[in-house]
């Protein structure tokens, strides 16, 4: 993150010294003043946070302000988050992000634009993007944790787009998707491993094979937002 030298030079700090501020070594300073350097979440909020910048903003001033905002987004869609094409095949979309203390106001106030957008932002790295609604997520429990390279482990932050309930049915089997599911007083993340025709459920499967998260059944009529996972960062 090539900002990150300007930043520090303007405050008139060594590599040193910023490394001892954040808790990481000098080498990994070096490392993250990289362009396209992979910096972990948590590193991201103490950085943002020294220099008094919301996550969101870090990336926006990693590149140049006159990259237009992508033009192929849907003018009439009603969205929050905004994607900046960095260069070909390579994106920035900023969401606004759920955290776990904030879910139960969230989900009073889904379908409030103005509350959305006045929510702090998470920005992920993607290499596609399609038309659509995005928000982020923290993962509040390690259901989805099983110790693997796929795990969504508690705290991580997820990136989910909005997925309409009939493309939910279709896509259900053909792939294997990780959801966000608001349902009930509560969001959850989960694989959805079947639908029920007759029932009209869907199945709920957590990565975690403890007792605690074993498989159960939901009305898909009871889900009032499906956001399919596309991106994921972990401390």
């Amino acid at each position: 993150m090539l900002i990150l030298k300007q930043l520090r030079r303007k405050k008139s700090i060594t590599q040193s010294q910023l490394a001892e501020t954040i808790g990481v070594s000098l080498r990994t300073i070096q490392i993250y003043e990289k362009e396209n350097a992979n910096i972990p979440r948590k590193r991201l909020d103490r950085i943002a946070a020294y220099f008094e910048l919301r996550i969101d903003e870090l990336y926006a001033r990693e590149v140049n302000e006159s990259d237009v905002i992508y033009e192929k987004e849907d003018a009439n869609l009603k969205k929050t988050h905004t994607i900046q094409k960095l260069e070909p095949g390579k994106y920035l979309l900023s969401a606004p992000l759920i955290m776990g203390k904030g879910q139960l106001d969230f989900m009073k106030r889904i379908d409030d634009k103005t509350y959305l957008s006045n929510l702090p932002r998470m920005g992920f790295m993607v290499e596609q993007v399609a038309v659509g609604n995005y928000l982020a997520f923290e993962v509040t429990n390690n259901a989805m944790d099983n110790g693997l390279g796929n795990a969504l482990p508690q705290k991580s932050i997820v990136l989910g787009k909005l997925i309409s309930q009939k493309q939910v049915v279709k896509q259900i089997g053909r792939e294997n998707s990780y959801w966000v599911l608001v349902y009930g007083n509560s969001i959850m993340c989960k694989e959805i491993t079947h639908y029920d025709k007759a029932s009209k459920a869907i199945r709920c499967h957590s990565l975690n094979n403890s007792p605690e998260y074993s498989d159960f059944e939901v009305p898909i009529a009871d889900v009032v937002a499906f956001y399919k996972i596309i991106k994921k960062q972990v401390d």
